[in-house]
């Protein structure tokens, strides 16, 4: 237990602790904090980790695995015979946080963060804001997102704490964790501003898909689903008999080819509306697949015993849309009767996907995106709202489609991402970061060009190799590129290394 620990090293006055565990490796800083609790440096410790990589990789060769824990016991003690004391650098911490986007994602985590008591920087590259939620008058539980947009807007132009920039966008950023510098450049008044603060939550949202199929952009009697939406409000369909509705439009198909999630439960919310306006009128969506995940099915089965038909298509054999003057038909084969059937609709409602537009901010921010254009989170386990980068999250709509109750959740979990930076005083870098032997660095720049945090300079007037400690993360890329071996990482220097090495294969 960790109390024994602590209890053995103030007893036997121990210098170097090594803990032979099968618990996961991810206590290791459990009982790091509680050697430092006995008065000993964290580093002074190792771990050999028995269960990743023991018993549950070799649990049916009890025999060889015994024979792999001494080897990995003898490894970490010869290693922790050679360790020393390890100091962390400590940075003071700007208590300020920058959100950038103001749609729903956005002002939900802005609020959230001046909620706890931090001055907030909100960013919205248009001229107004709340993003997409000013074409969506409900969701599929009924209920009025209009009214939540104008409560969360008027919610945030009352905060004292939050400083809105509208017509603004962000140019360029520099910093690290802690004391981060954001350039801003606002368009209408045009001019640019510098931002510090300390956390950065990127809410940038998505976009509709443009798309020219099914005759979109020829015939006025063809809408996308947020159109359809808007007339559905406006009560304007007195002359619609018939409606039929394209499900997957620019959506999983070779140029985006990922669910977006939300365009199946909009197609059902609207297909719904329509028949408590007028039960009479038909309605008839061709779909690849009904996605209407978790208790979004519900919603789905309102709309069948409603009436609402529902006809499969296959991807290899789309709906086909021809128009004869004023007069559309639509075509497809129906697989239940295994023929080509004919609708001549009112009007057509294409359910178009949504994607993603940050190729720009993420070169700015030197944030990675995803194959398909949103932005990539450090595991999407572990730490779904972080990006690699410290102090830098991310929610809603730039993470991944999703529906507004989801978008609202990653807001609030962003916002406490950020928290757990900005209530603090200071912050620790990383203590295991590399070192640089200054007398036999050659300045040749290497480690500068392969570290991924922008962590390593060459400095100009001594041409020697040096570490900005609180952007450093550790990988140890640097260490493992250097070609004259003079850069080494704290805890893993070759001394420690090859007497590993010589411990696990001496008999």
């Amino acid at each position: 237990s960790l109390e024994k620990i602590k209890a053995e090293i103030e007893e036997h006055d121990l210098t170097r602790v090594v803990v032979a565990s099968c618990t996961p490796t991810t206590h290791a800083p459990l009982f790091r904090d509680t050697i430092r609790e006995a008065g000993l440096n964290p580093y002074l410790f190792e771990m050999a980790s028995l269960r990743e990589h023991v018993s549950w990789v070799h649990m049916k060769e009890p025999a060889k695995a015994t024979e792999k824990a001494k080897q990995i016991v003898a490894m970490a003690v010869a290693k922790a015979a050679l360790l020393s004391p390890i100091e962390q650098e400590s940075f003071e911490i700007n208590k300020e946080g920058l959100v950038i986007g103001g749609g729903l994602s956005g002002m939900t985590a802005a609020l959230a963060l001046a909620g706890q008591g931090f001055r907030v920087h909100l960013v919205e590259k248009e001229d107004r804001l709340g993003g997409h939620l000013h074409d969506i008058h409900s969701t599929i539980d009924g209920k009025d997102t209009q009214e939540l947009l104008r409560r969360t807007i008027d919610a945030i132009e009352k905060s004292e704490l939050i400083q809105i920039y509208t017509g603004a966008e962000v140019e360029e950023a520099s910093g690290y964790l802690g004391d981060y510098r954001t350039t801003v450049r606002l368009k209408q008044e045009d001019r640019t501003i510098e931002l510090a603060h300390g956390a950065m939550i990127v809410a940038t949202g998505a976009r509709e898909v443009e798309t020219d199929e099914y005759l979109r952009g020829r015939s006025e009697k063809v809408l996308t689903q947020t159109e359809f939406e808007r007339m559905l409000v406006a009560r304007d369909i007195s002359d619609v008999d018939r409606v039929v509705m394209i499900q997957c439009v620019g959506s999983r198909d070779d140029e985006h080819p990922y669910c977006s999630r939300v365009c199946c439960s909009h197609a059902i919310k609207n297909a719904i509306r329509i028949k408590d306006l007028n039960p009479a009128i038909e309605v008839i969506i061709l779909y690849r697949d009904i996605r209407t995940y978790g208790f979004r099915e519900k919603h789905y089965l309102d709309a069948r015993r409603r009436g609402v038909i529902f006809v499969r298509y296959d991807e290899t054999d789309k709906p086909k849309l021809t128009a004869d003057g004023e007069r559309l038909q639509v075509s497809v084969i129906d697989p239940v009767v295994n023929r080509e059937v004919t609708y001549e609709p009112d009007l057509v409602v294409l359910s178009t996907g949504m994607y993603a537009d940050n190729e720009k901010l993420a070169q700015t921010l030197k944030l990675p995106l995803t194959e398909d254009g949103f932005f990539m989170e450090a595991h999407a386990k572990i730490r779904p709202l972080d990006f690699t980068a410290d102090g830098v999250f991310m929610c809603g709509l730039a993470h991944s489609p999703r529906a507004i109750e989801e978008s609202i959740a990653e807001a609030k979990g962003a916002a406490i991402r950020a928290a757990t930076i900005l209530s603090r005083d200071r912050i620790e870098a990383k203590a295991e970061i590399p070192q640089v032997k200054t007398k036999w660095c050659s300045g040749c720049g290497i480690c500068e060009l392969i570290c991924p945090y922008d962590a390593r300079e060459v400095n100009p007037e001594t041409r020697v190799a040096e570490v900005v400690d609180v952007l450093c993360q550790a990988c140890g890329a640097c260490a493992a590129a250097c070609p004259s071996g003079v850069s080494e990482q704290k805890g893993f220097e070759k001394t420690k290394v090859l007497a590993m090495i010589d411990a696990a294969v001496s008999e």
